[in-house]
């Protein structure tokens, strides 16, 4: 393929659900905020300067001509968007402080995403390096079904496969049964703590879990909120802990964590698995700088990641 041809296409395409979050701000107050996590991981990636695309199905009303607003002022590749006549889909957040939150949509528009209305040539060979699965989407079905069928036909077309838990309150059992079938073909595997906990009871229940199911040679990134981040490739392993920051909030950061490991991994693939564990830890912290699902810029990434190096570097004699 020419370099002209290929540039064409998104280095990242990430597939599942892109929603509304209704947060609630008082008693009789809401405000409405595009989100989701395909949305959120797609969006992190164009402000971290990569070619990205949503894979999603948005509804036709207000909340669906936001999302649709969204994601084309943000670069998105919008060939792999699409829009129906179906009601939305909301994530009602009612309360913040522990998070508690229902899904409201029983037939809402991400359920019709049509994998064969994608644009023909994407899956052919060198096109896309990287294909992102993960979140509620795998556990809604019909969509469920036709994600892991379209992430099978990735895997055999030499698509790279990232794979993001992101586990839910109440939708459990169906993410667990989605990640049997997923994680054997990802290149890239991500969750957090709370993500282990929710699915295995332990982290170390997880890991071991993790370790009889994937590849071999997976990257599997564990992230701990402001604890110490742990990246494995193989035998080898890295930790690294997050920079001190006034933390504004931390939504969004797990999506932002797995769009800076994308990204070293697509600039040096070849690197030590250190630069790539830093490169997700500085993303992550820089998503906590913002309000709201912040997508974090390139400057506010390198910047991060200036401080990670100099608490590692060694004192001057």
């Amino acid at each position: 393929m020419r370099d002209s041809e290929s540039t064409s296409w998104p280095q990242l395409i990430t597939f599942g659900e892109a929603l509304t979050d209704l947060v609630r701000q008082g008693p009789d107050q809401w405000r409405s905020v595009s989100g989701g996590a395909a949305l959120n991981l797609a969006l992190a990636a164009a402000a971290l300067g990569l070619r990205s695309a949503c894979g999603a199905a948005v509804s036709c009303d207000t909340f669906g001509q936001a999302l649709w607003a969204s994601s084309a002022q943000a670069g998105l590749d919008m060939r792999f968007m699409q829009q129906n006549g179906h009601e939305p889909l909301l994530a009602v957040v009612h309360q913040l402080q522990p998070p508690r939150y229902f899904f409201v949509g029983a037939d809402a528009a991400d359920l019709h995403f049509r994998p064969e209305e994608l644009p023909a040539g994407w899956l052919a060979s060198g096109a896309v390096p990287w294909a992102v699965f993960g979140g509620i989407s795998l556990a809604r079905e019909p969509l469920a079904a036709r994600l892991l069928s379209l992430a099978e036909q990735a895997r055999a077309a030499g698509v790279g496969i990232a794979y993001d838990a992101n586990i839910r309150q109440g939708l459990e059992a169906a993410q667990a049964a989605a990640l049997q079938r997923l994680l054997p073909l990802a290149d890239v595997i991500k969750l957090s703590d709370e993500d282990a906990v929710a699915l295995w009871g332990s982290v170390e229940a997880a890991l071991l879990a993790l370790r009889a199911i994937a590849r071999p040679q997976a990257w599997l990134l564990l992230t701990r909120g402001a604890g110490t981040a742990s990246l494995w490739h193989g035998a080898q392993c890295w930790e690294q802990q997050p920079p001190s920051i006034e933390v504004v909030d931390t939504v969004g950061a797990g999506d932002a964590s797995l769009a800076g490991l994308l990204l070293s991994l697509i600039e040096a693939p070849h690197a030590d698995g250190l630069r790539h564990l830093q490169h997700a830890v500085a993303a992550g912290a820089a998503a906590c700088l913002g309000g709201g699902a912040t997508a974090p810029t390139r400057a506010q990434l390198d910047a991060q990641l200036k401080c990670l190096l100099a608490s590692s570097s060694p004192p001057a004699a």
